[in-house]
């Protein structure tokens, strides 16, 4: 054993703590939300990793806001980079030393989904049902990332190797995004068809929309409109530049027809999910349905409407029996009269991270200053999640051993 471990364990709502937690095998151990069809599941395609960086994500506030049936003391976290300490006897490609982004889909490779570029939806990671994450309920169970230390199964695979591990190091709050939320965000811009000149609506001024809102200039759109009820996370939006409306004030459509002189975009982007609000009046009751209804609104005939916010089959919070359930009121006949098109479920992760790396690597983005990556100790999750449930404009990142720390890198901001 190198070290001890320590990870975010989820305890009951609005409530994380960091503790001891046991350090990663090559198999798949007994625990928090574990599926028992994976216990001491072999994993000699895997690794262990030694955690660089790690990253609070909104779908992570979702359980600990209590709006899943997540267990208690669930180690959470599924955006990680890190450094491979261990390689399981069926590794071929991936080495000790290695610094690696994991994709948040846990993805075999060999199911025939994987095969298709489909590895959100993988059919050999989850016993329940395709797909599977780290440190997610219902996921197949495979421990989270918030730690210290983390098993990565199916590594030749799933791991996105640096080329130049100083140089990744250098980049690192930037290339810490690949995980998860750039390529959601591009994901989501991409399945609505954002490309050179198209107006495009990104509902949600969280870090995926923002993440869109980037994704959607490096596409070329030629206008990017973020939505959001909260001011600070609009300036964020501004400070990059794209055009920004407050949904608390009315309809966002009206908003949008002011700043583009037409009704309509080209391009819609839910980056909200389950948990949206109403518009105007209704700013701060929960109205899940508001988001896809507005968009469907909104969007112009022929177009269509990426959906990388989380939408989920059971949700015990909702505030209607239909909506515990994952039902909700969306106007499909709107969108059907229009001849939209949905993209709904996971980013692909593997589809979009290796462009997206060199993006990085080459100067073409900067994600992290668009996201405000904020770099907080493995020790202050616990602050950072009831900073980022209060509407923060930041992406933080854990620095689990303090390896950002040493370098001197705190933010973007810094």
């Amino acid at each position: 054993m190198a070290d001890s471990n320590r990870g975010v364990a989820y305890i009951e709502p609005g409530k994380v703590e960091v503790q001891d937690i046991g350090y990663p095998e090559l198999r798949l151990q007994d625990g928090p939300g574990v599926h028992p069809g994976n216990v001491d599941r072999e994993a000699q395609h895997g690794v262990i990793l030694r955690v660089v960086s790690t990253n609070i994500c909104g779908s992570d506030q979702h359980m600990v806001r209590g709006r899943t049936t997540a267990p208690t003391n669930l180690v959470l976290g599924h955006e990680i980079t890190g450094e491979v300490i261990e390689a399981g006897r069926d590794v071929e490609f991936i080495k000790e030393g290695d610094l690696c982004s994991v994709p948040f889909n846990i993805a075999c490779g060999r199911c025939r989904m994987c095969k298709l570029g489909h590895t959100g939806v993988c059919l050999n990671t989850n016993p329940d049902r395709p797909g599977s994450a780290y440190g997610y309920v219902d996921m197949g169970g495979w421990v989270g990332g918030q730690a210290r230390y983390v098993m990565i199964p199916y590594a030749d695979w799933n791991l996105l190797k640096f080329p130049d591990k100083e140089q990744a190091m250098e980049k690192i709050l930037d290339l810490t995004m690949l995980s998860d939320i750039f390529p959601t965000g591009y994901h989501g811009c991409i399945t609505a068809g954002v490309s050179t000149g198209k107006t495009v609506y990104i509902a949600g001024a969280g870090p995926v929309g923002l993440a869109a809102a980037v994704s959607a200039q490096l596409l070329g759109a030629s206008v990017v409109i973020v939505g959001d009820l909260i001011e600070e996370r609009l300036a964020q939006a501004r400070s990059f530049g794209c055009e920004t409306v407050d949904v608390s004030k009315g309809d966002p459509k009206e908003q949008v027809t002011e700043l583009l002189g037409e009704p309509w975009v080209d391009c819609a982007v839910d980056a909200v999910g389950f948990e949206a609000r109403g518009h105007g009046e209704d700013a701060q009751v929960e109205k899940p349905a508001t988001v896809l209804n507005s968009l469907m609104d909104m969007a112009g005939p022929a177009s269509a409407l990426g959906i990388p916010g989380l939408y989920v089959t059971g949700d015990p919070g909702a505030a209607d029996e239909a909506a515990q359930q994952g039902s909700l009121s969306i106007r499909i006949g709107l969108g059907w009269s229009k001849s939209q098109t949905f993209v709904t479920g996971q980013c692909p992760v593997m589809r979009y991270h290796h462009a997206l790396m060199k993006a990085i690597l080459h100067d073409r983005v900067q994600i992290a200053k668009a996201v405000n990556a904020t770099v907080i100790d493995l020790e202050d999750a616990p602050q950072g999640y009831q900073d980022f449930d209060q509407g923060a404009a930041r992406k933080f990142v854990l620095d689990p051993h303090g390896d950002l720390k040493k370098r001197g890198i705190t933010g973007v901001a810094a």
